[in-house]
């Protein structure tokens, strides 16, 4: 899959892809189906946006608003039947003029992805040490001892038993288990840009907050960027740092997460807050009348 280079107006005020700590900026993405024999769908138009480093940007909107398919074109990962289009930069990198192959070495060394599917996050016939060990052996200069120590520090780091943890089967460990270790597998190779794609949606509501936890926990540590993609604005209020709204493949709003919680704009972006159970406002934002 390969992003075609185009010319594009600046895609939002201030967005300069040169601009210092920028890890990933994103200009006028669009993806359309590909099939020769029927008219292209266009499922994804003109979105925009650049992720600071040490900042989580929030991707929210309904399923089937474009957010993970933005996602997969960030990474590559469109499938065949799919095309994208726009400019890509990571770390001031074009990254849309490069080969399948090269950019394929992005994804896992320096953009890690954590999926809403735990279940298919570790292969079943492979134990989870031997998983990650495998990666970091992949991504790093390391002997097969140096490997074990990083994945057991690792599998400590995500409150997990590490040496438990490293001779289990994924099918031995409980659901929020197994995306600690696919957190771990993401965050193994230190990248500069995680993918959260919906990392709670399989999880009960509780282990959910203790995975959003240890994810900002880590990226505090790391200062790596976080792309969180969502459908619940609860997590977005208590975490992320800016919101872009998405509906039928466009941002319809974006900014800050905590001013577009008290002053919405777009009447979609209500739709999303009046839908969203109440939460107490955090100390020092003002709740507006209309809310």
């Amino acid at each position: 899959m390969f992003f075609v280079k185009r010319h594009s107006r600046p895609h939002r005020q201030g967005g300069d892809s040169e601009r210092s700590g920028v890890v990933l900026s994103v200009k006028n993405l669009k993806i359309e189906t590909a099939g020769r024999n029927r008219p292209r769908a266009v499922l994804v138009q003109d979105v925009s946006f650049d992720i600071q480093q040490g900042e989580m940007l929030a991707l929210a909107g309904e399923s089937g608003s474009g957010k993970s398919l933005t996602a997969a074109a960030v990474s590559g990962i469109l499938p065949n039947a799919l095309q994208a289009s726009g400019e890509l930069f990571f770390h001031n990198r074009q990254v849309h003029e490069w080969d399948d192959k090269r950019r394929r070495r992005l994804l896992g060394k320096e953009i890690g992805w954590v999926f809403q599917d735990y279940q298919g996050s570790l292969t079943p016939f492979m134990k989870v040490g031997a998983q990650l060990a495998e990666t970091a052996l992949t991504h790093k200069r390391l002997s097969g001892k140096e490997a074990k120590r990083l994945v057991l520090g690792w599998l400590d780091r995500v409150g997990l038993h590490p040496e438990r943890t490293y001779g289990s089967y994924p099918f031995q460990l409980s659901g929020g288990q197994r995306q600690r270790a696919a957190l771990a597998a993401a965050l193994l190779p230190r990248p500069s840009l995680l993918i959260a794609d919906e990392p709670t949606t399989a999880l009960d509501v509780l282990t959910g907050e203790r995975m959003m936890d240890l994810i900002t926990e880590l990226q505090a540590e790391s200062g790596c960027a976080v792309l969180f993609i969502t459908h619940d604005l609860r997590h977005v209020w208590r975490r992320a740092d800016r919101l872009a709204v998405m509906k039928q493949g466009r941002i319809v709003e974006a900014g800050t997460a905590a001013e577009i919680r008290v002053r919405p704009v777009h009447p979609y972006t209500r739709e999303l807050l009046e839908a969203c159970p109440r939460v107490p406002m955090p100390e020092g934002w003002a709740r507006p009348e209309s809310m």
